[in-house]
Protein backbone atom coordinates (compact mmCIF):
# COMPACT_ATOMS: atom_id res chain seq x y z
CA UNK A 1 0.00 0.00 0.00
CA UNK A 2 0.89 3.39 -1.09
CA UNK A 3 0.93 5.33 2.49
CA UNK A 4 2.19 8.78 1.84
CA UNK A 5 2.55 10.93 5.55
CA UNK A 6 2.14 14.42 4.69
CA UNK A 7 1.90 16.46 7.72
CA UNK A 8 3.44 15.95 11.26
CA UNK A 9 -0.05 17.26 12.74
CA UNK A 10 -1.86 14.60 15.25
CA UNK A 11 -4.95 16.91 14.12
CA UNK A 12 -5.18 16.09 11.01
CA UNK A 13 -7.82 13.48 9.85
CA UNK A 14 -5.88 11.76 7.69
CA UNK A 15 -2.47 11.29 6.68
CA UNK A 16 -2.63 9.49 3.39
CA UNK A 17 -3.16 9.86 -0.06
CA UNK A 18 -5.77 7.39 -1.42
CA UNK A 19 -9.21 7.38 -3.76
CA UNK A 20 -11.70 5.99 -1.92
CA UNK A 21 -11.20 4.03 1.62
CA UNK A 22 -14.12 1.29 0.24
CA UNK A 23 -11.37 0.42 -3.01
CA UNK A 24 -8.31 0.76 -0.53
CA UNK A 25 -6.73 -2.50 -0.58
CA UNK A 26 -8.26 -3.51 -3.91
CA UNK A 27 -5.93 -0.39 -5.12
CA UNK A 28 -2.87 -1.66 -3.03
CA UNK A 29 -2.97 -5.40 -4.20
CA UNK A 30 -3.54 -4.57 -7.92
CA UNK A 31 -0.63 -2.10 -7.60
CA UNK A 32 1.64 -4.40 -5.92
CA UNK A 33 0.61 -6.95 -8.87
CA UNK A 34 1.52 -4.57 -11.67
CA UNK A 35 4.91 -3.27 -10.03
CA UNK A 36 5.65 -6.60 -9.10
CA UNK A 37 10.02 -6.73 -10.43
CA UNK A 38 9.55 -10.03 -12.46
CA UNK A 39 5.62 -10.23 -12.94
CA UNK A 40 5.30 -13.06 -11.38
CA UNK A 41 2.60 -12.33 -8.80
CA UNK A 42 -1.59 -12.91 -10.06
CA UNK A 43 -4.74 -11.96 -7.72
CA UNK A 44 -7.36 -14.89 -7.88
CA UNK A 45 -10.32 -14.29 -9.90
CA UNK A 46 -12.87 -15.31 -7.31
CA UNK A 47 -14.71 -12.67 -5.61
CA UNK A 48 -14.04 -8.66 -5.20
CA UNK A 49 -14.38 -9.06 -1.58
CA UNK A 50 -11.81 -12.21 -1.23
CA UNK A 51 -8.38 -10.86 -1.77
CA UNK A 52 -5.45 -13.55 -2.46
CA UNK A 53 -2.31 -12.74 -4.10
CA UNK A 54 -0.23 -16.18 -5.60
CA UNK A 55 2.59 -16.95 -7.51
CA UNK A 56 1.73 -16.90 -11.11
CA UNK A 57 4.29 -20.07 -11.64
CA UNK A 58 2.92 -22.30 -9.32
CA UNK A 59 2.35 -25.79 -10.34
CA UNK A 60 0.98 -27.13 -6.88
CA UNK A 61 4.19 -30.03 -7.37
CA UNK A 62 5.27 -28.87 -3.72
CA UNK A 63 4.06 -28.35 -0.64
CA UNK A 64 2.35 -24.85 -0.30
CA UNK A 65 2.97 -22.30 2.08
CA UNK A 66 0.36 -19.43 3.10
CA UNK A 67 -0.07 -17.07 5.35
CA UNK A 68 -1.61 -13.72 5.66
CA UNK A 69 -3.82 -11.29 8.23
CA UNK A 70 -5.09 -7.80 8.07
CA UNK A 71 -3.76 -5.37 5.51
CA UNK A 72 -2.29 -2.12 6.19
CA UNK A 73 1.30 -3.94 7.48
CA UNK A 74 2.93 -4.06 3.94
CA UNK A 75 4.50 -5.60 2.72
CA UNK A 76 3.48 -8.07 5.08
CA UNK A 77 2.04 -10.38 3.55
CA UNK A 78 1.76 -10.40 0.21
CA UNK A 79 5.08 -9.02 -0.29
CA UNK A 80 6.46 -12.23 0.75
CA UNK A 81 4.70 -14.12 -1.99
CA UNK A 82 7.75 -15.29 -4.44
CA UNK A 83 9.85 -18.40 -4.83
CA UNK A 84 11.23 -19.70 -1.84
CA UNK A 85 8.99 -17.64 0.30
CA UNK A 86 4.64 -17.70 0.24
CA UNK A 87 2.70 -19.39 -2.35
CA UNK A 88 -0.18 -17.40 -1.39
CA UNK A 89 -0.96 -14.61 0.51
CA UNK A 90 -4.54 -14.12 1.96
CA UNK A 91 -5.42 -10.04 2.27
CA UNK A 92 -7.95 -9.06 4.75
CA UNK A 93 -9.89 -5.73 5.44
CA UNK A 94 -7.43 -2.84 7.19
CA UNK A 95 -6.19 -4.44 10.49
CA UNK A 96 -8.66 -7.46 10.64
CA UNK A 97 -8.10 -10.87 9.93
CA UNK A 98 -9.47 -12.52 6.17
CA UNK A 99 -12.55 -14.01 6.37
CA UNK A 100 -12.97 -18.36 6.75
CA UNK A 101 -14.09 -18.51 2.92
CA UNK A 102 -11.13 -16.45 1.81
CA UNK A 103 -8.80 -18.63 3.25
CA UNK A 104 -10.61 -21.76 2.25
CA UNK A 105 -10.37 -20.54 -1.26
CA UNK A 106 -6.84 -19.90 -1.53
CA UNK A 107 -6.21 -23.50 0.12
CA UNK A 108 -7.96 -24.78 -2.07
CA UNK A 109 -6.78 -22.93 -5.49
CA UNK A 110 -2.74 -23.96 -4.47
CA UNK A 111 -2.55 -27.44 -2.55
CA UNK A 112 -1.96 -30.40 -4.22
CA UNK A 113 -1.05 -33.46 -3.77
CA UNK A 114 2.09 -32.36 -1.61
CA UNK A 115 -0.61 -30.46 0.58
CA UNK A 116 -0.43 -27.21 2.35
CA UNK A 117 1.25 -25.06 5.43
CA UNK A 118 -0.24 -22.51 6.84
CA UNK A 119 1.42 -19.97 8.97
CA UNK A 120 -0.50 -17.92 11.27
CA UNK A 121 0.34 -14.99 13.76
CA UNK A 122 -1.06 -15.10 16.84
CA UNK A 123 -4.07 -13.28 16.59
CA UNK A 124 -7.34 -14.51 17.77
CA UNK A 125 -9.16 -13.68 14.67
CA UNK A 126 -6.15 -14.83 12.61
CA UNK A 127 -5.99 -18.51 14.29
CA UNK A 128 -9.61 -18.62 14.62
CA UNK A 129 -10.13 -17.98 10.64
CA UNK A 130 -7.60 -19.91 9.53
CA UNK A 131 -8.08 -22.94 11.76
CA UNK A 132 -11.74 -23.24 10.53
CA UNK A 133 -10.82 -23.15 6.99
CA UNK A 134 -8.28 -25.24 7.44
CA UNK A 135 -11.02 -28.01 9.03
CA UNK A 136 -13.59 -27.77 5.99
CA UNK A 137 -9.83 -28.02 3.70
CA UNK A 138 -9.48 -31.46 5.63
CA UNK A 139 -12.68 -32.64 5.02
CA UNK A 140 -12.52 -31.74 1.24
CA UNK A 141 -9.63 -34.49 1.27
CA UNK A 142 -6.96 -31.72 1.03
CA UNK A 143 -3.57 -32.25 3.36
CA UNK A 144 -3.05 -28.73 5.62
CA UNK A 145 -0.93 -28.55 8.46
CA UNK A 146 -0.59 -24.95 10.49
CA UNK A 147 2.19 -23.17 12.38
CA UNK A 148 0.89 -20.61 14.83
CA UNK A 149 3.71 -17.62 15.32
CA UNK A 150 3.84 -16.09 18.74
CA UNK A 151 7.94 -14.38 19.00
CA UNK A 152 7.09 -10.78 20.72
CA UNK A 153 8.43 -11.25 24.19
CA UNK A 154 7.28 -7.24 25.06
CA UNK A 155 4.88 -8.46 27.54
CA UNK A 156 6.17 -11.18 29.67
CA UNK A 157 3.45 -11.96 31.61
CA UNK A 158 1.19 -12.53 27.71
CA UNK A 159 -0.32 -16.10 28.19
CA UNK A 160 -0.95 -15.61 24.48
CA UNK A 161 2.29 -13.47 22.91
CA UNK A 162 1.25 -11.59 19.93
CA UNK A 163 2.91 -12.77 16.61
CA UNK A 164 5.31 -9.96 14.92
CA UNK A 165 8.17 -9.42 12.76
CA UNK A 166 9.44 -12.96 13.25
CA UNK A 167 6.84 -14.50 11.32
CA UNK A 168 8.67 -13.10 7.99
CA UNK A 169 11.47 -15.49 9.16
CA UNK A 170 9.45 -18.37 9.46
CA UNK A 171 8.17 -17.53 5.93
CA UNK A 172 11.24 -17.85 4.73
CA UNK A 173 12.22 -21.04 6.70
CA UNK A 174 9.34 -22.93 5.88
CA UNK A 175 9.17 -21.48 1.80
CA UNK A 176 12.64 -23.02 1.49
CA UNK A 177 12.02 -25.75 2.69
CA UNK A 178 9.11 -26.27 0.60
CA UNK A 179 10.97 -24.74 -2.66
CA UNK A 180 13.39 -28.31 -1.99
CA UNK A 181 10.50 -30.27 -2.29
CA UNK A 182 10.34 -31.25 1.24
CA UNK A 183 7.52 -32.74 2.67
CA UNK A 184 4.80 -31.46 4.22
CA UNK A 185 5.76 -32.98 8.07
CA UNK A 186 9.37 -32.03 7.12
CA UNK A 187 8.02 -28.43 6.37
CA UNK A 188 5.91 -28.36 8.71
CA UNK A 189 8.41 -29.48 11.67
CA UNK A 190 11.12 -26.69 10.27
CA UNK A 191 8.34 -23.86 10.55
CA UNK A 192 7.71 -24.76 13.99
CA UNK A 193 11.09 -25.03 15.39
CA UNK A 194 11.84 -21.66 13.34
CA UNK A 195 8.88 -20.45 15.00
CA UNK A 196 9.95 -21.62 18.74
CA UNK A 197 13.04 -19.75 18.40
CA UNK A 198 12.47 -16.54 16.55
CA UNK A 199 11.92 -13.89 19.15
CA UNK A 200 10.73 -10.56 18.49
CA UNK A 201 10.55 -6.84 20.46
CA UNK A 202 9.31 -3.81 18.42
CA UNK A 203 9.89 -0.49 19.04
CA UNK A 204 7.80 2.65 18.00
CA UNK A 205 8.34 6.46 17.63
CA UNK A 206 4.42 6.97 17.04
CA UNK A 207 1.01 5.03 17.00
CA UNK A 208 -0.47 3.47 14.10
CA UNK A 209 -2.75 5.56 11.66
CA UNK A 210 -5.49 4.66 9.96
CA UNK A 211 -6.80 6.59 6.69
CA UNK A 212 -9.65 8.92 7.87
CA UNK A 213 -8.93 8.39 11.65
CA UNK A 214 -6.98 10.43 13.91
CA UNK A 215 -3.75 9.44 15.96
CA UNK A 216 -4.29 9.13 19.60
CA UNK A 217 -1.17 11.19 20.76
CA UNK A 218 -0.20 8.22 23.54
CA UNK A 219 3.45 8.38 22.43
CA UNK A 220 4.68 12.48 22.31
CA UNK A 221 7.50 14.06 20.77
CA UNK A 222 11.01 12.41 21.36
CA UNK A 223 9.11 9.20 23.03
CA UNK A 224 9.40 5.80 22.11
CA UNK A 225 7.53 3.12 22.73
CA UNK A 226 8.42 -0.48 23.86
CA UNK A 227 6.49 -3.64 22.65
CA UNK A 228 3.56 -1.50 20.21
CA UNK A 229 2.03 -4.00 18.49
CA UNK A 230 1.35 -4.25 14.72
CA UNK A 231 -2.42 -2.72 14.86
CA UNK A 232 -1.41 0.21 17.96
CA UNK A 233 -2.10 -2.22 20.78
CA UNK A 234 0.53 -0.26 23.92
CA UNK A 235 3.25 -1.84 24.59
CA UNK A 236 5.25 -2.24 27.86
CA UNK A 237 7.01 0.88 28.43
CA UNK A 238 7.42 4.72 27.05
CA UNK A 239 11.06 6.16 27.01
CA UNK A 240 12.72 8.89 25.65
CA UNK A 241 14.32 7.54 22.18
CA UNK A 242 18.34 7.81 21.80
CA UNK A 243 19.50 10.54 19.60
CA UNK A 244 22.08 8.60 18.28
CA UNK A 245 21.29 5.60 16.13
CA UNK A 246 24.55 4.03 17.64
CA UNK A 247 22.65 3.28 20.90
CA UNK A 248 19.18 1.04 19.21
CA UNK A 249 21.88 -1.62 20.08
CA UNK A 250 20.86 -1.31 23.50
CA UNK A 251 17.63 -1.80 22.79
CA UNK A 252 18.06 -5.52 22.49
CA UNK A 253 20.02 -7.67 25.57
CA UNK A 254 18.36 -11.10 26.95
CA UNK A 255 16.41 -12.93 24.10
CA UNK A 256 13.26 -12.53 25.90
CA UNK A 257 13.54 -8.72 26.19
CA UNK A 258 14.12 -8.63 30.15
CA UNK A 259 17.11 -6.21 29.23
CA UNK A 260 15.22 -3.92 27.23
CA UNK A 261 12.28 -3.54 29.66
CA UNK A 262 14.64 -2.75 32.43
CA UNK A 263 16.23 0.07 30.40
CA UNK A 264 12.83 1.64 29.66
CA UNK A 265 11.78 1.22 33.29
CA UNK A 266 14.12 3.28 34.35
CA UNK A 267 14.26 5.63 31.88
CA UNK A 268 17.99 4.75 30.72
CA UNK A 269 17.77 5.36 27.18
Amino acid sequence: MLCIPFTDSQETMSRFFFDDRKRLINDAVDGLILSARHQNLTRLDIDPAIRIVARRDWDKSKVAVISGGGSGHEPAHAGFVGKGMLTAAVCGDLFASPSVDAVLNAIVAVTGDHGCLLIVKNYTGDRLNFGLAAEKAKRHGLKVEMVIVSDDVALPDNKQPRGIAGTALVHKIAGFAAEQGKSLSDVRALAQQASDAVKSLGVALQTCSLPGSTEDGRIKQGEAELGLAFTGEPGCQHYRHPEQPGNCGDAGGAPDGTSARRRASRGAY
